[in-house]
């Protein structure tokens, strides 16, 4: 039974105090036994957090009763169990890191891409000169990504300004750029109009919401997701596996973390190549001494500890 929910979420709004903010948001989600992950910095919210139906309900009244909150926008999930095992609620200089010297430079209150609803994107991905542009990272769309879409080799979205210029090819097309949840397209889209490039749009909600409002139509593979279900189905139209098993090549989609602590990498790995490594990505990684414990999933948390059960 779906007897718990997951909510992912984001808002950019000026934030006064922010610091103390995220101290006392922190307690307020314990007190509702909500765990998940939650970035608190002056230019606002960013967070993913899960927990029983009502506590989740709970969360989104608070949010929307908050005036600096009221716009936010919560992609909700049914799902079996929590997503995560604590909750963690931190201040940080940014809700997602741009990788800019200047932040200042750009501000997505004031100008980012033009924002599509998810029929709006399918239908203009069919039209001539688009560009689509998956501003994520490789392990990301290694494991799913639009059809045809362009991608970048980075390793974080912060090194998404270094691609500026790889990508003035296009400026005389339209740019239709898309993340997981919309995010990190407030801030490339604003990055790539600073840059000169002129018709630019973001998918409005991200994946996610693409996936329930457009069925996910030609989204390949599956969607990567940052809490312990690792990877979510995005598309009920014409889905697809696109993603290969780092070790052996086999199709699969299943998306782990190396067991080898040291090592973390995120990866792909058939379940037939996770027996023989343990989960890890080498045989070298197989046999470090802080390699942990694998049990199928290839998620490790740091401290486990109970969370609210419905």
């Amino acid at each position: 039974m779906m007897n718990y929910q997951t909510l992912l979420y984001y808002c950019y709004s000026p934030i006064a105090e922010a610091e103390q903010f995220a101290a006392d948001h922190l307690a307020f989600c314990k007190s509702l036994g909500l765990v998940g992950r939650i970035i608190v910095a002056d230019e606002g919210l960013n967070g993913t957090v899960s927990g029983t139906v009502e506590a989740c309900a709970a969360y989104m009244a608070h949010i929307h009763a908050d005036e600096r909150f009221a716009k936010t926008e919560f992609k909700i999930d049914d799902v079996a169990e929590p997503s995560f095992i604590k909750m963690h609620c931190r201040y940080k200089a940014e809700i997602v890191h741009s990788g800019l010297r200047d932040t200042s430079i750009i501000d997505p209150n004031k100008q980012t891409g033009k924002h599509l609803e998810p029929l709006e994107f399918s239908k203009m991905m069919e039209e001539e000169d688009v560009i689509v542009l998956d501003v994520r990272s490789n392990y990301e769309h290694n494991l799913g990504k639009f059809k045809n879409a362009i991608t970048l080799d980075i390793d974080n979205f912060r090194d998404f300004p270094d691609q500026i210029n790889a990508l003035a090819q296009y400026k005389d097309k339209k740019i239709m750029t898309y993340c997981t949840g919309g995010i990190k397209c407030e801030k490339a889209s604003a990055l790539l109009l600073h840059h000169g490039f002129n018709d630019v749009y973001q998918l409005h909600g991200g994946i996610i919401k693409y996936g329930k409002e457009a069925g996910g139509k030609d989204f390949e593979g599956k969607c990567y997701v940052f809490d312990n279900r690792i990877a979510v189905d995005v598309n009920s139209v014409n889905p697809t596996v696109v993603s290969k098993c780092f070790n052996c090549g086999k199709t699969t989609s299943k998306m782990i973390n190396c067991a080898n602590p040291e090592c973390n990498e995120h990866f792909t790995q058939c379940d037939e190549c996770g027996e023989e490594l343990q989960g890890c990505c080498s045989a070298a990684c197989a046999t470090h001494p802080r390699k942990r414990p694998y049990d199928g999933t290839g998620y490790y948390v740091k401290v486990p500890q109970p969370v609210a059960k419905a």
